[in-house]
């Protein structure tokens, strides 16, 4: 099983990979772990990466691309993937339908979580990091058990600058921009869920589709 998972930042797309990730024993790969892996490991596509990543510019789509080929032949991903954060485009969507041409392999699923974009901004405002552990909370529905201190470590919680409003906004501009159209140039194979809903549903709408 192929799958695309979109949505806009905020939807829940992390929480929704990993889980379906695990009921259909597929890896869940995302751009910035593939680059991360690569330039860890030292690799000559990792080395061309983190030139451009250093200087704080984007990584080309042909190095990406060049990281997807070699992760897709992994053995883990011999029963197929799910991508999460890719394509960002339509020209990284053109290059992935490339190269999958060449590797004889196809797309199952795209499936894309719709939210509002008022809502994803009430969800993500909402939202709070512990700096020492790392542990996220959302006012929402994870809180923690004493206001603004980590349950985990006791570290004081805050928002980081890109959960604020106008950055909110600012990605959500950028994703209408440069993301949304996936949405029509998949029109043959996508499926929307209401990403309004709670995790679980959101969980089961998905599941519904994939096992359909």
């Amino acid at each position: 099983m192929r799958i695309i998972l979109l949505g806009p930042p905020g939807c829940g797309k992390g929480t929704q990979a990993d889980i379906i990730s695990k009921d259909f024993d597929i890896p869940h790969i995302s751009t910035g772990d593939i680059l991360r892996d690569n330039v860890k490991r030292g690799t000559e596509v990792g080395r061309n990466a983190k030139e451009y990543m250093d200087s704080g510019r984007l990584v080309p789509d042909e190095i990406i691309i060049r990281m997807m080929k070699e992760r897709f032949l992994e053995d883990d991903c011999k029963k197929g993937f799910l991508l999460d954060g890719f394509p960002r485009t339509i020209a990284q969507a053109e290059a992935l339908d490339d190269l999958l041409d060449q590797m004889d392999m196809s797309l199952d699923y795209i499936v894309n979580i719709d939210v509002n974009d008022e809502d994803i901004i009430n969800r993500i405002s909402k939202r709070l990091s512990c700096p020492n552990c790392g542990e996220v909370y959302n006012l929402l529905y994870k809180k923690p058990k004493k206001e603004m201190s980590c349950d985990t470590c006791g570290g004081k919680l805050h928002q980081r600058d890109d959960d604020k409003e106008e950055v909110i906004r600012n990605r959500l501009d950028v994703y209408r921009k440069q993301t949304a159209p996936l949405i029509s140039y998949y029109k043959e194979k996508i499926k929307n869920v209401d990403g309004g809903n709670n995790i679980g549903q959101v969980t089961k709408d998905i599941l519904k589709i994939l096992k359909s």
